[in-house]
C-alpha cells in the first residue's frame, strides 16, 4: 500500500509539473488544467527543460508508431495517471483504433470524475463514440475509442483479464507506454509485465521512460533523497545503465531494444524548438541540467511479425 501511495504521488507531481511547464509555454497542453487545478509552486528551469525533453521524446516515438501503422493500432498507457495523450491525439488526427489506460482504481476514479464533470474532456470522448453503449461508472470507462481500467500492474493476470473484457485485440499492432512506473516495481514484477506484453502481442512496441545511471554519485544522491521521503525505488537495479534497461526487454521475448539517456535525446530534438524553450527562462548552471538528463532515459523495444519496420523507429 505504501508503494502504491508513492506511485500515486509521483503521478500527481508529474501533472502539476506539466501544468507549470505549459504555463511557461514549454509546450501546449490545453487539457492538463482540468486535471491539475493550480499551477503550483515554481519549478527550476532545469526541471522544466527535463519535462520538456521527456514529453517531446516520448511523443516522438509514440507518434512515429501511430503513423507507421496508419492509425490501425491500439495503445496501452500503463500507470497513465492523469495523462492527456488521448485528447492530444484526437486534436492532431492521430487517433489509434483504441486507447487504453491502466492505473490503480483510486487514480482511475479521480480521472473519471474529472472527465464526467468537465465538458472539454467529455465532449471529445463522446465525439469518438458511435453507439449508445458507453460504459461510465466510478472505476471504469469504456467507449469505442477510449478505455480506462482500474488495475494493479503487478497483478498481470487480473489486468490481462480486464483488458480483454474491454476488447483488447492481441492481433492489432500495439504500443505500450510506461513513464516512471516500472522503477516502482521489483525487477521480477516489471519483467513479468514486460514478458506478458511480448507474449500477448506479435507486433508491438514498448516505450519506457525512467531513471538510468543510478550507480554513480549523482544517482546515489537521488536515491538517498527519495528514501528520506519514504520513497523506495524497488526496481532501481534495472536502472544501472542503458544496457541493463535494454536487457530487461531482450530477456523477456522482445526482438529489438534501444535506449538513450535524456541528454542525448535533448540534443536530437528539433533545435529551433529547443532554442525557443531555452529562451523562456535563464539557466544558471547548464552542468546541472546535463547531470539531471544523464540520469533519465527512454528505452524502446519492438516485435514485428507484420514487418512494419518498427525496429527502424527512433531518434
Amino acid at each position: 500500500m505504501k508503494q502504491q501511495n508513492k506511485m500515486e504521488q509521483n503521478n500527481a507531481t508529474f501533472s502539476h509539473s506539466r501544468r507549470f511547464a505549459t504555463s511557461k509555454n514549454y509546450w501546449k497542453d490545453p487539457y492538463i488544467q482540468y486535471f491539475a487545478r493550480s499551477i503550483g509552486e515554481r519549478k527550476a528551469p532545469e526541471i522544466n527543460r527535463g519535462y520538456y525533453a521527456r514529453v517531446r521524446g516520448v511523443n516522438r516515438l509514440l507518434d512515429a508508431f501511430i503513423k507507421k501503422t496508419d492509425c490501425d493500432c491500439q495503445i496501452i498507457n500503463l500507470g497513465a495517471g492523469l495523462d492527456t495523450t488521448f485528447w492530444r491525439l484526437k486534436d492532431e488526427n492521430l487517433m489509434p483504433r483504441k486507447f487504453f489506460e491502466v492505473d490503480f482504481p483510486t487514480v482511475v476514479a479521480r480521472k473519471i470524475h474529472n472527465i464526467k464533470t468537465k465538458p472539454p474532456l467529455s465532449k471529445p470522448l463522446i465525439e469518438t463514440h458511435s453507439t449508445d453503449s458507453l460504459l461510465l461508472d466510478a472505476h471504469s470507462l469504456d467507449s469505442d475509442r477510449y478505455c480506462i481500467i482500474g488495475a494493479d500492474l503487478r497483478d498481470v493476470s487480473s489486468m490481462d483479464e480486464k483488458l480483454k473484457k474491454f476488447q483488447l485485440n492481441p492481433e492489432l499492432p500495439t504500443l505500450l507506454l510506461s513513464e516512471c512506473v516500472l522503477v516502482y516495481m521489483t525487477p521480477s514484477q516489471s519483467s513479468n509485465l514486460v514478458h506478458w506484453a511480448a507474449e500477448t502481442f506479435h507486433t508491438a512496441m514498448f516505450i519506457n521512460y525512467e531513471q538510468v545511471n543510478m550507480s554513480d554519485r549523482f544517482g546515489q544522491v537521488m536515491i538517498e533523497n527519495l528514501q528520506r521521503r519514504q520513497c523506495t525505488l524497488a526496481g532501481v537495479e534495472v536502472c544501472q545503465s542503458l544496457n541493463s534497461q535494454k536487457e530487461r526487454f531482450r530477456k523477456t521475448g522482445w526482438e529489438h531494444a534501444d535506449a538513450l539517456d535524456m541528454m542525448t535525446v535533448y540534443g536530437m530534438l528539433p533545435q529551433d524548438d529547443v532554442a525557443r524553450i531555452e529562451s523562456l527562462e535563464f539557466l544558471d548552471e547548464r552542468e546541472l541540467l546535463q547531470q539531471l538528463l544523464q540520469h533519465y532515459s527512454i528505452c524502446w523495444a519492438t516485435k514485428d511479425k507484420l514487418n512494419l519496420g518498427l525496429s527502424q523507429l527512433g531518434f
